[in-house]
């Protein structure tokens, strides 16, 4: 007999379905072979054909930020090119475990509001909608979140219980140190050499000092440093004269002799939990009282009295290189003084200035230590003024074409994150700006230089360019044409050419709407008899006007050339 299916499964039609896999682990639970045979099973007990499968291996579900899979998964939704009536997922963890359920809530939303529903394969309710489904979809994520936290304090106290019991938690050894591994009885097993990792969850591995020749270049780095006075940058150029690599394989640099400075390895003591980054968030310096220790673990390298010694040093040094925000900008102001103005380059190649980084650090953004000194920096130095600016004219020019365009009784809606139109659920539309990078005083060629601002989103249909007049103040113009039609240039930088954009442009709105609408199929709107002649649906490529202008040579004449060239190599 003909088995039926339940009335909440029945289809009404065929529906198509994009899948989403993840896995952080290689755990056997949640591998992609296994979701992938789950998700399937669901899809043939309720007739969804599977046309698009989106995954994420090897990727945590604490954020959507490395989740290219997911990513790709909301975009395409979100621009209108979904091929699917619903997305299919194993369950409300592989999702993600978001620590803010908002989060994950406002993804599924996002796919709800362009009609794609979301459905959890393995979990125990229907995803329809319902207050019990809504209650339990939440309490399910708050308890993904939840088993994020609960592990990361597992493995936190782990960690502390190995460090305290004198084991190496794991990790490359420092230069000079290796790893031995231990069996569950405390024998040794052998070294374990660089990249190899222990194979039994009861094994240990405890450090041991390395070869005595990595051991004597550890002594000499600390005898150079606290008893020499030298320093890091000196010690390092020295170790790369002799042919020396660190632990590596790399060049020593003044970093890598800071850190060996600073490892309290070389002393026998294990120390964990300097610095700490919970759950995806900002990396923090822990104070020394909520550090873990373990003394004297194993044999020292480098004698107590010299450590001790290297660190004094260390500290002097890096209390010395610290300047007060007074000191920085009296320093700044004496080279505006002497040189009259103030330039990053100026800065780079002036002894005595501070790093850029290190102002900016600081005091925010280089525009404001200029204007802190009495120097007002050019437009390159004012990067979130000019960004606010082009957001605000940009702003005001996709607000017009909406409403032109709605007037026409289409839809159309904007990305701001990708400054992407997208019309009728089918035509994209990428928005940039053109601004002057030069007056040509330093340039041949006679006039001003527009150079075109990174675009965002390089797969959309046509491209708009929005040109500001020569002192970047208000608009001059517009481009509108096909995104395969845009130069291909070795730096990354496009600029404005005559030669190149000048019959994609459009001087007025009025005329660039006429073209728009025309692009989009509508009826039929000249330009301006000043602007050229109508655009077509199909606009000419770069590579079409190079053919025309130059013409390709005859292919006979080349194959002639060849053969006798063949045959005099022949006659050899």
């Amino acid at each position: 007999m003909r088995s039926i299916l339940p009335a909440e499964e029945v289809p009404s039609r065929e529906l198509k379905a994009a899948q989403y896999v993840r896995m952080s682990t290689d755990a056997q639970k949640y591998s992609i072979e296994n979701q992938a045979a789950a998700i399937a099973a669901y899809a043939a007990r309720r007739h969804i054909t599977i046309v698009h499968t989106y995954a994420d291996p090897g990727r945590s579900g604490l954020r959507i930020a490395g989740r290219d899979g997911l990513q790709e998964l909301i975009r395409d939704v979100q621009l209108g090119r979904a091929n699917f009536d619903c997305v299919l997922v194993y369950d409300i963890t592989r999702w993600g475990r978001f620590q803010d359920v908002d989060e994950s809530a406002y993804y599924e939303f996002i796919c709800k509001r362009a009609g794609i529903r979301i459905h959890y394969c393995a979990d125990e309710f229907e995803n329809d909608g319902s207050l019990a489904s809504i209650v339990l979809k939440n309490i399910k994520r708050v308890a993904a979140a939840d088993y994020s936290k609960q592990l990361s304090k597992k493995v936190f106290l782990g960690q502390c219980n190995v460090v305290t019991r004198g084991y190496w938690r794991g990790g490359p050894a420092g230069y000079g140190l290796r790893r031995m591994l231990l069996d569950e009885n405390g024998k040794s097993k052998g070294k374990l050499e660089y990249r190899q990792r222990k194979s039994l969850k009861s094994e240990r591995i405890i450090l041991v000092p390395g070869p005595a020749a990595e051991q004597k270049i550890v002594r000499r780095i600390f005898s150079s440093f606290a008893n020499e006075k030298k320093s890091r940058t000196q010690i390092a150029i020295a170790l790369n004269a002799d042919g020396i690599l660190n632990a590596r394989g790399n060049p020593w640099t003044s970093l890598t002799i800071s850190n060996t400075l600073k490892n309290e390895a070389y002393v026998g003591h294990l120390v964990y939990n300097r610095r700490s980054q919970k759950l995806g968030e900002k990396q923090v310096s822990n104070p020394p009282d909520m550090w873990v220790r373990c003394d004297n673990a194993f044999k020292p390298i480098i004698a107590p009295r010299l450590f001790a010694k290297a660190q004094r040093r260390l500290k002097e040094v890096e209390n010395g290189r610290i300047l007060s925000d007074q000191v920085m900008l009296d320093r700044l102001a004496a080279l505006l003084r002497k040189k009259g103005h103030l330039s990053l380059k100026l800065m780079m190649t002036t002894k005595g200035i501070p790093h850029c980084k290190t102002y900016t650090q600081r005091f925010g953004t280089l525009a404001n230590v200029f204007r802190l000194v009495g120097f007002e920096p050019k437009a390159r130095y004012c990067f979130q003024e000019t960004a606010a600016k082009v957001n605000r004219l940009i702003s005001a020019v996709v607000q017009d074409i909406m409403v032109e365009v709605e007037r026409r009784h289409r839809s159309i809606s904007f990305l701001q994150e990708l400054r992407l139109l997208t019309v009728s659920s089918s035509v994209t539309i990428s928005v940039t700006i053109a601004r002057v990078v030069s007056n040509g005083e330093h340039y041949p060629g006679p006039g001003p230089r527009w150079e075109i601002q990174r675009i965002k989103y390089k797969k959309s249909d046509l491209v708009l360019i929005i040109r500001l007049e020569a002192t970047n103040g208000g608009l001059k113009d517009y481009f509108l044409l096909p995104t395969t039609n845009l130069p291909k240039t070795k730096d990354g930088r496009m600029r404005i050419s005559t030669r190149v954009f000048g019959e994609f442009r459009y001087e007025t709105f009025a005329a660039l709407m006429a073209a728009l609408h025309q692009r989009l199929g509508g009826p039929n709107h000249r330009a301006p008899a000043d602007h050229g002649p109508p655009r077509i649906s199909r606009l000419p490529t770069i590579q079409d006007r190079i053919q025309i202008a130059r013409p390709a040579p005859p292919k006979r004449q080349r194959t002639a050339v060849r053969s006798r060239r063949k045959n005099d190599h022949a006659r050899r």
